[in-house]
């Protein structure tokens, strides 16, 4: 198992849920505040102040705090484990089908 798997974790964990990839997708365009980020869901402030936490806890995103305001911007290389990850997981299905792409372009060749 991989050396990042808790990191792996607590991201997949956090993109989970439709609010927080929304956030994501919202903050990949530029840092936001928190009343922008809360304008397109129906739902109370504290509500999205929580997903945000998730979204933190898990090093998605960070937050600065300038009097009154929050400021709330995707981390840099954030996403990268996820990356990682995936890559990891299609070399061995493309190594299956370029295997399979081997094999069928054989037995085509011999049906000619």
């Amino acid at each position: 198992m991989p050396n990042y798997q808790a990191e792996l974790d607590a991201v997949l964990r956090a993109l989970a849920d439709p609010t927080r990839r929304a956030v994501v997708e919202r903050l990949s365009v530029s840092p936001a505040v928190v009343s922008e980020l809360a304008a397109p869901f129906s739902m109370a402030l504290p509500s999205l102040m929580q997903h945000l936490r998730v979204l933190e806890d898990a090093g998605v995103v960070s937050s600065e705090k300038h009097g009154r305001v929050r400021t709330v911007s995707l981390r840099p290389g954030a996403l990268d484990v996820l990356h990682l990850w995936l890559g990891e997981q299609r070399t061995p299905a493309e190594r299956q089908a370029d295997r399979l792409g081997i094999h069928l372009a054989r037995t085509g060749s011999k049906d000619s």
